[in-house]
């Protein structure tokens, strides 16, 4: 959006950066298939994202959803054959029963927050690398060697996966709470600041349309 301003005979164009809110869930399969297509669009359109991990079990169980494996055998069977069939068509790697899931995904958010706050690396690709090392990498995002690796090779001091505890496990439990209230309730999930919300990987298209001004 353009908002024209007028002093006196000096005409400025303001330009208003679209924000995304993007809740996930390091451990979330559907996050992992997002690959770094959020990333993509805001590049696009010149968007802000702010990044805010979640207790996703803990939103399903305040959002009327069910961990996986308590889900009626007609949900899981959907899921067996959804996730095969969303990573081939995004040619990515998956392991349907990965060796860790699910982890403590408090860990992996911490870093992820910590890295929001005092890094400068690409946290895109730090979401993507936790997701990647769970679905298929075959590794445990709730140990600090995962973990420090994977801060490293998106870019950023692998420390961090240390850095402020405290300070994160608060953000980590508010941005909980903040998911609940603005309408979340599973993973991957976007928010603009027009409050257009969206939920899955499979709708990173509409996304992108409602940003430009075609939906």
């Amino acid at each position: 959006m353009r908002l024209l301003l007028v002093t006196g005979l000096i005409h400025k164009k303001v330009t208003f950066m679209a924000h995304i809110d993007y809740f996930f869930a390091t451990i979330s399969p559907f996050t992992y298939l997002a690959g770094t297509g959020l990333e993509d669009i805001a590049q696009k359109h010149g968007a802000t994202i702010a990044y805010k991990p979640m207790d996703l079990m803990t939103v399903f169980g305040r959002t009327g959803g069910v961990p996986p494996k308590d889900r009626h055998i007609s949900r899981i069977e959907m899921r067996a054959q959804e996730l095969p069939r969303q990573a081939k068509k995004r040619k990515l790697p998956l392991n349907l029963q990965p060796a860790f899931f699910p982890v403590n995904m408090a860990p992996s958010s911490y870093a992820v927050i910590a890295a929001s706050n005092y890094g400068d690396g690409d946290l895109g690709a730090l979401v993507h690398g936790f997701t990647r090392a769970v679905w298929a990498e075959e590794k445990d995002i709730s140990q600090p060697e995962v973990i420090e690796a994977c801060l490293k090779t998106a870019g950023f001091d692998p420390s961090l996966a240390d850095k402020d505890m405290i300070g994160s496990a608060e953000q980590y439990a508010k941005n909980t709470e903040d998911a609940v209230a603005a309408g979340v309730f599973g993973a991957p999930f976007y928010i603009t600041d027009k409050d257009q919300r969206f939920w899955g990987q499979d709708r990173l298209e509409d996304l992108d349309l409602v940003l430009s001004g075609a939906l």
